[in-house]
């Protein structure tokens, strides 16, 4: 175990200057990122405070230094769907043995851990924190099974006496009328309309797209094969994945089972943020210390109907932008890169408004294997990527890395560069939405009826496999767009075959439809 003490450590060299040296020179207020752990508890039936606990002794381990648990004065948890608690960090703080004097919680979005990190940078450099833990963790494979069984999992319970931990990072509306008229009330129903969008912009057929992200996914198979964090640590062929059949069925076209995020996991995983001095103090070795650079965060329209195009995202391209531009570099200085990866249809927007190719091997899109194959813990998935990266700049000092993070339906996005330099001019942050909020919009109708244009269309389906329900997007006369879904056989068979968006269609009051 290293000395806590930065007097008893050797002198050691880092670009001309010893590691004690250049930690002196510095801001004592620098925020560094010093350890991030990770836990798969595939025997399952851990609690999720039990399992953000054990991945913060992981990150301690990783930073090098015991006591900095005990020193954490701020507990800062990604939103759980697993389990309620009042206040879960305070529960992390007693489990670590640390007397945190600030809890946090966030509302669910998989953009808040890229968010928290941004927020506890800003927080050390300005004082307002020394050391703080950002975790998060689900249980939902025990859940599930418990549930189906009618049990209710015997884990705490925090009465009302425990005042409830204020929300820093809000929920993200996921619910305006348009898409409720056409029950498009969950990611997985309505990703799919941005990968047909991406695929009529790219001018492939319903074939070539196919094997395009079925390419795309079995690359990112192959990184999660050799991560050790990984929940499913195997490598796929393209057509494994995109062809259904008994153990990867339809969920909604064009994707199967394995084009879709995994959240049956039992997954934890927490970051240790603190001060130049808290680590030179400590004696974290100066190896250890990986510097956030900058960050930047916004959001595209909460109502997917007014998006100026379903393949495209203003909010990713400028907040990437902003955040590459804030840390004085560009994305051909980028060596690490993770994209946020829900669905392929996420991979390909953000990967298109950053310039950043999808087929490159020697920048693969993914440093996990993504939440397909390295699991999707519902909100906390890019806790595990932050840990990931700094792991990996640690292997390749001086390097930097790009962490991309989003919510709810390509909706809010975080993004993070990473070091294990400090930035020239210290960590810097800023929220772009007064330029996003520029960029033009379609007007959303959300009790629009009659004739209407199709834009893009996903069919589900149900576990035999038929088709169960079309979604629509739909163009109206006056430029604006509805949604709308039908349960007609006839169309869903017409949507499925269907090459070509411009069809004719009627959209009824209730939010159905048919092909004019």
């Amino acid at each position: 175990m290293p000395s806590d003490s930065a007097a008893a450590r050797p002198v050691r060299e880092f670009g001309g200057q010893s590691y004690r040296t250049r930690a002196q020179a510095l801001d004592p207020r620098t925020p560094i990122l010093v350890g991030g752990g990770q836990i798969n508890d595939r025997d399952g039936g851990r609690e999720p405070v039990d399992l953000i606990a054990d991945a913060a002794r992981r990150a301690a381990d990783e930073a090098g230094s015991a006591r900095l648990l005990e020193l954490v004065d701020s507990v800062r948890i990604v939103g759980l769907l697993s389990w309620r608690y009042r206040d879960p960090g305070a529960l992390v703080g007693e489990r670590i043995g640390a007397t945190p004097r600030h809890t946090a919680y966030t509302g669910s979005g998989g953009s808040t851990p890229q968010v928290l990190v941004n927020a506890a940078a800003e927080d050390i450099a300005a004082g307002r924190s020394d050391v703080v833990l950002i975790g998060g963790a689900e249980a939902w494979r025990t859940r599930m099974k418990l549930r189906a069984q009618g049990i209710r999992p015997g884990w705490t319970v925090q009465d009302e006496s425990v005042p409830t931990a204020p929300i820093v990072v809000d929920e993200v509306p996921m619910q305006s009328d348009t898409e409720m008229r056409a029950g498009l009330d969950r990611p997985a129903y309505v990703y799919p309309l941005f990968e047909q969008a991406l695929r009529l912009a790219a001018g492939r057929t319903v074939a070539e797209h196919r094997d395009a992200i079925g390419a795309l996914w079995s690359g990112f198979s192959k990184v999660a094969a050799t991560n050790p964090h990984a929940w499913t640590q195997r490598e796929y062929t393209a057509n494994e994945i995109v062809t259904p059949s008994a153990d990867n069925r339809w969920i909604v076209s064009p994707y199967t089972k394995l084009l879709n995020s995994n959240n049956m996991v039992e997954q934890g995983a927490a970051l240790l943020l603190c001060s130049v001095e808290v680590a030179t103090r400590l004696g974290i070795p100066r190896e250890n210390w990986v510097f956030p650079q900058s960050g930047t965060e916004s959001h595209d329209t909460y109502d997917i109907a007014e998006r100026g195009a379903l393949d495209r995202s203003p909010a990713i391209r400028i907040a990437g932008a902003r955040a590459l531009e804030l840390a004085g570099i560009g994305m051909d200085d980028v060596v690490h890169v993770d994209v946020y990866s829900c669905f392929p249809s996420a991979v390909q927007v953000a990967a298109n408004e950053l310039g950043l190719p999808c087929g490159d091997p020697g920048r693969p899109l993914t440093l996990t294997g993504g939440l397909t194959f390295a699991g999707g813990p519902w909100n906390n998935y890019s806790t595990h990527a932050i840990a990931t990266m700094a792991t990996r700049l640690r292997e390749s000092p001086g390097s930097y890395g790009l962490v991309t993070a989003n919510s709810g339906y390509l909706t809010k996005h975080a993004f993070g560069v990473y070091r294990t330099e400090p930035p020239a001019g210290g960590f810097r942050r800023e929220d772009v939405q007064a330029a996003v909020d520029r960029e033009p919009t379609v007007r959303a109708h959300p009790t629009y009826a009659g004739p209407a244009t199709a834009e893009s269309w996903a069919v589900l389906h149900d576990r035999s496999g038929a088709p169960e329900r079309g979604f629509l997007a739909a163009r109206t006369p006056d430029g604006g767009r509805t949604l709308a879904s039908t349960a007609d056989a006839a169309a869903l068979e017409r949507l499925l075959a269907a090459e070509e968006a411009g069809e004719g269609v009627v959209v009824a009051e209730d939010g159905g439809f048919g092909f004019a």
